[in-house]
């Protein structure tokens, strides 16, 4: 069982005399020393099996061969030099493997930035400098990011906004489908045709921005229909498509992208995440003529682009071709659905269970008629497991996330599961104090 030593108490001590309170969102005292494949090792020692993934970070897991190889190449050339005046070869390399690899037939370009919600910006700002219009269509519950612009179109939560002031303007919200909490997909879609028949105007809307599935609002995966009338509508009235594909793309839900899943082809799509294997990197791809709406410098930055996280990217999207992720995301994501859904026979705080690939949410509930979150025992659960050897966090309060490296194997999901039952019995039977999950801060 992990243990808190002093070792770890003074790191986390220290941590918390220097960080912003707002730059973390602790779970537990883990303090990661090293990491290599589907496992992590804190700095006592201790084993654990990943079901997080850096959040969804690391997809090809962590330390693979071939981004180190890729990563100590060009390191051994130069570290940076700025793309924004000069040319290097894996910035290039990488732009032509994006427009090659994502959705749409069609002519594209790139532009680069240092993490995803610098390019949730980057597509606001290019759809509105295309189109001419301001006002932009999100979604409540949504998970956007946290600079100004897209904080104004995350819909995840008030907390979120405190203190902010006036964000963009003409940001306008919608509900997104959620059908074990009774959010149907035509009520939806009516408030769509209500906003842009009461409230704004069809041709003053320049863009709708979605995940193709929500993350961070639990795991929401919406009917095929819904995005069939949502793309209708869009082009009816020459509103643009903007996927966020940061949590969502390179493999995570047994697809390269979540919009393949959705027959969507998006005018923009924004990549962030897993696109470098935990090397800082952003990117937008979109229609040529769209990324060619707007002037320099409006989306410039000296250090994106950097080659040493292009060089990381190449080899992380290698590796998932040449590695059959995809397929093995849907084969191990499979089998860890269908452990969870018989977990649910046994246990009977596990309300739902629902994803795709390895993009997976057990919903924790304190009553499976009424649906109530249990925000206590979801904490306890991911708590116990950290103590058991296994890393799992949770989404909305209530949500486990279960999000491994794409290359975990058969065996290791079957470890990390029979460690997961393992805590949610502890939880049921009284055996992880109120006090253990004092410090959770989890969202």
């Amino acid at each position: 069982m992990t243990e808190i030593t002093e070792n770890t108490r003074r790191i986390i001590e220290k941590e918390d005399r220097l960080l912003s309170y707002t730059t973390r969102v602790p779970y537990y005292p883990l303090v990661v020393d090293r990491a290599k494949g589907s496992h992590v090792w804190d700095v006592e020692g201790n084993e654990f099996i990943d079901l997080l993934a850096s959040a969804a970070v690391i997809n090809v897991g962590h330390n693979h061969e071939k981004v180190l190889e890729a990563v100590h190449e060009q390191v051994d050339r130069f570290i940076h030099y700025t793309p924004a005046y000069m040319y290097h070869v894996p910035h290039t390399k990488l732009a032509e493997k994006l427009v090659e690899i994502t959705p749409g037939d069609f002519e594209k370009r790139v532009a680069f930035a240092l993490s995803g919600s610098a390019s949730v910006d980057g597509a606001i700002k290019a759809a509105r400098s295309y189109t001419g219009r301001n006002h932009i269509v999100s979604f409540y519950h949504s998970y956007h990011g946290t600079t100004i612009g897209s904080l104004s179109v995350s819909g995840y939560g008030s907390d979120m906004r405190k203190g902010m002031g006036s964000l963009v303007p003409d940001v306008h919200f919608i509900p997104f489908p959620d059908s074990y909490r009774g959010k149907r997909t035509e009520e939806c879609l009516e408030s769509f045709r209500e906003l842009i028949t009461m409230i704004v105007p069809a041709e003053s809307i320049a863009a709708v921005i979605y995940e193709p599935i929500q993350g961070d609002a639990g795991i929401l995966i919406p009917e095929q229909a819904f995005y069939i009338e949502v793309e209708k509508i869009c082009r009816e009235n020459g509103i643009l498509l903007i996927a966020d594909e940061v949590h969502t793309g390179f493999g995570r839900t047994g697809a390269m992208f979540a919009s393949e899943l959705f027959h969507i082809d998006p005018d923009i799509i924004v990549l962030g995440k897993a696109i470098a294997a935990g090397m800082p990197l952003s990117a937008i791809v979109g229609r040529k003529e769209i990324m060619e709406a707007w002037h320099t410098p409006v989306h410039f930055f000296n250090t994106a682009g950097n080659p040493v996280s292009c060089a990381a990217a190449t080899a992380s999207i290698e590796v998932i071709e040449e590695e059959h992720l995809l397929e093995n995301a849907v084969t191990v994501g499979n089998y860890m659905m269908e452990r969870f859904k018989d977990m649910m026979t046994r246990h009977e705080c596990i309300g739902d269970v629902r994803g795709s690939g390895l993009m997976i949410g057990v919903d924790i509930v304190k009553n499976r008629e009424s649906k109530e979150r249990d925000v206590q025992t979801t904490a306890k659960i991911c708590y116990r497991c950290w103590e058991k050897g296994v890393i799992l966090a949770f989404f909305s309060g209530c949500v486990l996330r279960v999000e491994p490296p794409l290359t975990m194997t058969m065996e290791e999901a079957k470890d990390a599961l029979d460690i997961v039952e393992a805590s949610i019995t502890d939880v049921e039977n009284g055996l992880v104090p109120d006090s253990a999950v004092d410090q959770v801060r989890g969202l």
